[in-house]
């Protein structure tokens, strides 16, 4: 093993350009790719920066995703101060046997062939939307008319969520969302999310639909269970992916000279901008032994941060990383993750960018930012990175 890095360093954050991830970052994984990270709660663990280093921390059991063992890397009051257990149902937060069991009860609904047969309902939303914004004229915020309405419609529809209180679950989403939102805004937003879905939950049980939620009611769930999975998957299921529409968009609209490859192959484009602009920047682990890696020594009761933006600039795996190339092949990506916390909705996303990247730039070839690119405000202060509005206009 190498000597233990003496000086620790908080998680960098500044970004060169609204599309590359931290310079500092780079730096950290061409010295190793295993560094000292002060956490803000005082604790001293890891970062890691290289591709085949996060791969192994995300499919190594020794590495715990219990909530009561995490140390947040970012000033967030969705760790607690007082360490304790992920309420029951919250399964990112659990390891085996309790995560295990959860995936399994989800994993039937979230197959390939069911989110593609969703695909010709994900086309009409798109169409309807993209209507909306022809009718209206330029200039728009494409976050409000388009990113964020598809997403929210489908995972709505797919887990019985009413679509008309999309305001209330996206507005205290959002604050769960924000780095350092205090304990009292992430605690009053978790309760009224909850409280929310509780109500559905009860709705769903007393008379089941053709929905998720009705489906799970047949399982052994309990009711705070269910109501705690649903809200884990109403959010996951619109701020990932609504991201990713907003910023794909206007890194498609920088590279103009690529757009052709939408036509020629939607599922490469996706996949090629889920790696090169990593919306979900960072995971965390904790050792739950002693763990060699990189050649440095995790201690038991580390906490490490894997770096999903580094991991996929990491110029070991990916040639030429930090060049958005629409026609690489860019499946090996770890933006969903890896290991057994793999994204449960990862299929769903891609369908969802796959059919609103060409729809919109066939229906608007020449759509362009409507302000100067520094004006965009980018969501550097938000856990999922993205943008909070992007601006656009075309000729009408």
């Amino acid at each position: 093993m190498t000597d233990c890095p003496s000086v620790a360093a908080s998680l960098p954050l500044t970004r060169p350009t609204p599309f590359d991830p931290p310079a500092e970052l780079a730096r950290h994984r061409q010295n190793g790719a295993v560094s000292r990270l002060a956490y803000p709660d005082g604790h001293v663990g890891w970062l890691v920066t290289g591709y085949e280093l996060v791969r192994a921390v995300l499919s190594d059991p020794r590495f715990s995703s219990r909530a009561e063992l995490a140390h947040a890397p970012l000033p967030s009051a969705t760790i607690a101060a007082e360490p304790r257990p992920a309420p029951p149902g919250f399964f990112l937060q659990t390891d085996a046997p309790e995560h295990t069991r959860y995936r399994h009860l989800l994993i039937g609904q979230f197959t390939v062939r069911r989110m593609r047969a969703l695909s010709p309902r994900i086309s009409e939303i798109t169409d309807d939307y993209l209507d909306a914004m022809a009718r209206q004229g330029p200039p728009v915020d494409l976050v409000q008319a388009l990113a964020l309405p598809i997403p929210s419609l489908v995972i709505c529809e797919l887990l019985g969520v009413p679509y008309e209180d999309r305001e209330e679950f996206q507005r205290h989403s959002a604050a769960l969302a924000r780095v350092g939102a205090s304990h009292e805004e992430t605690l009053g937003a978790y309760l009224a999310l909850t409280g929310f879905m509780g109500k559905l939950v009860a709705a769903r049980r007393a008379m089941p639909r053709d929905d998720l939620l009705s489906g799970l009611t047949s399982s052994d769930l309990t009711d705070e269970e269910l109501t705690n999975i649903g809200f884990m998957l109403l959010g996951a299921g619109h701020e990932t992916t609504a991201n990713m529409i907003a910023l794909g968009t206007m890194a498609l609209m920088e590279h103009r000279d690529q757009i052709a490859a939408l036509r020629e192959d939607p599922e490469r484009v996706v996949e090629e901008l889920l790696r090169y602009l990593s919306v979900v920047p960072f995971t965390v682990r904790t050792a739950l032994a002693d763990v060699e890696l990189g050649g440095q020594l995790i201690k038991a009761g580390e906490s490490v941060t894997v770096s999903i933006s580094a991991a996929n600039r990491d110029p070991g795996r990916f040639a030429d990383p930090d060049t958005l190339d629409l026609l690489r092949s860019a499946g090996a990506h770890v933006a969903f993750g890896h290991g057994i916390h793999q994204c449960l909705g990862q299929q769903l996303a891609r369908i969802e960018m796959q059919i609103a990247y060409p729809a919109l730039f066939a229906r608007f070839p020449t759509l362009r930012l409507a302000v100067p690119e520094e004006e965009v405000p980018l969501r550097t202060d938000m856990l999922i990175y993205g943008v909070h509005q992007l601006p656009v206009t075309w000729e009408a």
